[in-house]
């Protein structure tokens, strides 16, 4: 099969053959129909992740979207560079965690969503709990997980949902999928009052995966018994809370991974997300352009990519 293989560290895949894999016990063959490139997959082939560094040669890919021999259409999961074996950057993968698709999401859009969707949406219903009426703020607004909580947050009826992003263009896109406002990321100043303004009051909510200054100034704009769920950072390692207003607030902050789900919660989420019609920006390319795909993701792209083999 063609696939793109990984054959050094910190460089990108090329396309290359690669022996057909081999569904073990409890798995899937499955004809690779459209896979993402995101963030994990591009951690893991640096070698350097906290899963260790994966044998190579190995086709990276942790997510996709694609038939099964009966003819059935699902969306999969592989630990390619978590753990030894090949992933979705190819013709054919094998997956043990499967989640069967309706016939009217294209799967394209369906491999773009994936887990970081999932992880929107559990951000806010399961870790958060957000309730209707409720407050949210949205950091990093322009990234796959930031865009879908936004339209997630309006679906599960926040009464105000901030997006915050440095880019005009994500801002903007953001207000037009239920933003009720935005606030620009490219200055600090300041920062914790626009929070708070274009909230409408103090933020109930906040969904970070960012981190960094920008989220401690997120935790400063919530309100009485308010929530801030970290999952990413993109924007900085560590950031620091005023053990003052953590205790004051009685605020929670809850620490996030699509690790932690059951294949029951996934399921469930991906179907909540495809079921109220959330998007995000994407773009397609082929398996040969695999490689300059892969650096574009490693930069600042305007949506996802996503490889149809």
């Amino acid at each position: 099969m063609r696939a793109a293989v990984l054959t050094a560290y910190g460089a990108a895949p090329e396309p290359a053959e690669r022996p057909d894999p081999v569904a073990g016990p409890d798995q899937e063959l499955i004809r690779v129909t459209a896979a993402p490139i995101v963030p994990l997959d591009l951690l893991c082939a640096t070698g350097t992740s906290y899963f260790g560094a994966p044998p190579l040669p190995y086709v990276p890919g942790v997510q996709g979207v694609g038939t099964l021999s009966s003819g059935a259409r699902v969306f999969f999961s592989t630990s390619a560079g978590m753990k030894p074996g090949d992933g979705s950057l190819a013709e054919l993968a094998v997956s043990g965690d499967v989640v069967p698709l309706a016939d009217d999401v294209p799967d394209e859009l369906v491999a773009a969503l994936g887990l970081s969707a999932v992880a929107a949406w559990m951000s806010l219903s399961w870790r958060a709990k957000v309730q209707p009426g409720e407050r949210v703020l949205v950091l990093g607004a322009g990234g796959a997980v930031g865009q879908v909580a936004v339209q997630a947050a309006t679906a599960l009826g926040a009464s105000a949902v901030v997006a915050a992003s440095r880019r005009l263009t994500h801002r903007s896109l953001a207000a037009e999928r239920g933003a009720t406002a935005t606030v620009d990321l490219s200055t600090v100043d300041g920062l914790t009052e626009r929070f708070r303004e274009a909230a409408g009051g103090p933020v109930d909510v906040v969904i970070d995966p960012v981190g960094g200054v920008t989220a401690t100034a997120a935790l400063l704009a919530l309100g009485e018994h308010g929530r801030l769920v970290h999952l990413g950072a993109s924007g900085g390692p560590t950031a620091t809370f005023s053990s003052a207003a953590v205790r004051s607030g009685s605020h929670s902050i809850l620490g996030y991974t699509n690790n932690a789900l059951t294949a029951a919660q996934r399921t469930q989420a991906l179907g909540a997300v495809l079921a109220h019609r959330c998007t995000v920006t994407y773009e397609t390319v082929g398996l040969d352009a695999v490689a300059d795909a892969w650096t574009r993701a490693g930069a600042t792209p305007d949506g996802r990519l996503v490889v149809v083999p």
